[in-house]
């Protein structure tokens, strides 16, 4: 059984990677489009202030998804590392002591976050009615952080269990939930931008309830529920956890300094923004699939000890990264018109469209080597790099670009700040990953973060001997 589940020990690197990435990318795609469309049903209520809620409240939200991100992550790389060095068992146990500390904590972060919910939207520059309607919108979402959680790491264990397939099935249920109740409940029952937050929490619960379902009926369930049990796992998975929170929780702080940055030149410019935002994720999911895909690869074979492996994956992962952004861009510059005709986009709105559907997005390729090399990170017992490059990508790599770039240029200038920062950043987590993979191989000598690598030795050991 255990040989069955680690599958990526043996067999065609890329196309492990191809399969993981596509079946990823087709289920994030159910996501990122039903996002999209609830943004097009918004922007056809006619009223201004709505598009520019959703992009305040979508800086809010994407703080709370990455948190989940963080317990996602360490689920999936101390699941793949037992199912790497045969303990199925194990990997049981570990799964179920992750899903019990994420949902505790997601409890604590969304009452925290529902508490501040005005300071907040205020932060990232929302005021009046638009502040109002964020405000709003938030309250009904952010309760559901912790079915929000437990999705989001039963899927991750899907995935190194190299299930693809069915975490692909997960998101896709969700995307069709959403989909269907966004006419609903917006224009059906003329609940509006609630209509679209309520559609939202239905599609979490029933991605949540999907996920959880596979994992009992073909992986064994859950397993090692005992307080003591949990209490005895929690440095393990913190040590793992913390700096994946740390490291995810970078990405909104620059995308609120983006959204503030915005919104100096107006609502039209936040309202732009925001279709940009939603347009990303589905112009380039496969790189969003593939940071999540290479992470199990990477993972078993480092448990069953098999470097080479682990450094050939990682290079094929960039090469296969390399010859997906181009065609991509050229795509989204042929659709520029028809993509901003779509969300009735004019003035600011429509050229910052325009500029994201060009050569900048070329951009991208820089952010997809940024997320291999954090996946390897995590995946290698150095996940406090991943907080390093990710917290500089973020400030560093955003805020002395996006200002500079946007006194030149005003709103457009803040879209190129944004793109322009990753590529110094990219260059520097390259580097740093090949002496990951390099120190991997050669063992704990070395001073090379070795605080860092001990913790991770020492949770690599409890994983190899308990079950």
């Amino acid at each position: 059984m255990s040989g069955e589940q680690a599958r990526f020990l043996t067999g065609n690197l890329t196309g492990h990677i191809v399969s993981m990435s596509l079946t990823a990318a087709v289920g994030l795609l159910a996501l990122f489009v039903v996002d999209l469309v609830d943004m097009v049903f918004i922007s056809m209520l006619g009223v201004a202030e709505l598009a520019a809620a959703v992009g305040f409240a979508g800086s809010i939200l994407f703080m709370t998804t990455s948190v989940s991100i963080g317990f996602s992550i360490a689920a999936g790389a101390l699941v793949a590392r037992a199912l790497g060095a045969g303990q199925p068992d194990r990997a049981r146990e570990v799964l179920t002591h992750v899903l019990v500390l994420g949902f505790i904590f997601a409890v604590g972060f969304a009452a925290v976050i529902y508490a501040n919910l005005r300071g907040l939207t205020a932060l990232v520059g929302a005021t009046g009615p638009t502040q109002t309607l964020s405000v709003s919108y938030l309250r009904i979402l952010i309760p559901t952080m912790p079915v929000l959680m437990i999705g989001m790491i039963a899927s991750a264990a899907l995935r190194s269990h190299g299930a693809a397939n069915l975490s692909m099935m997960v998101t896709i249920i969700g995307g069709v939930v959403n989909a269907v109740l966004d006419p609903i409940l917006i224009f059906g029952l003329d609940m509006g931008l609630e209509g679209a937050a309520w559609a939202s929490v239905a599609a979490r619960v029933s991605i949540a309830g999907s996920a959880l379902w596979f994992i009992i009926r073909r992986y064994g369930g859950l397993a090692g529920r005992s307080p003591a049990a949990v209490l005895k796992d929690t440095r393990t998975i913190a040590a793992l956890a913390v700096p994946a929170m740390l490291a995810n929780i970078a990405t909104p702080v620059g995308s609120a300094y983006v959204t503030r940055a915005a919104a100096t030149f107006g609502e039209d410019a936040v309202a732009g923004m925001a279709v940009v935002g939603r347009l990303t994720p589905i112009a380039f999911a496969l790189i969003f699939a593939m940071s999540g895909a290479i992470g199990p690869i990477i993972g078993q074979n480092f448990g069953a000890g098999q470097h080479d492996r682990v450094k050939e994956a990682f290079r094929r992962a960039i090469g296969l990264c390399l010859a997906y952004v181009a065609p991509v861009v050229a795509l989204l510059f042929l659709l520029r018109a028809p993509i901003a005709d779509l969300f009735n986009a004019t003035g600011q709105a429509r050229d910052l469209i325009y500029l994201f559907c060009g050569p900048l997005s070329l951009a991208w390729v820089f952010n997809g080597i940024i997320f291999i090399a954090n996946a390897s990170y995590n995946n290698l017992g150095h996940p406090f790099y991943s907080t390093w490059i990710n917290w500089g990508r973020n400030t560093l790599g955003v805020v002395p670009f996006v200002a500079v770039a946007a006194s030149f240029w005003g709103a457009q200038g803040v879209l190129i700040g944004q793109m322009a920062g990753g590529a110094l950043v990219a260059l520097v987590a390259l580097w740093l990953a090949k002496r990951v993979m390099d120190r991997a191989e050669s063992g704990p000598a070395g001073d090379l973060d070795r605080p860092a690598f001990q913790s991770h030795r020492r949770a690599f050991t409890m994983l190899h001997h308990r079950r």
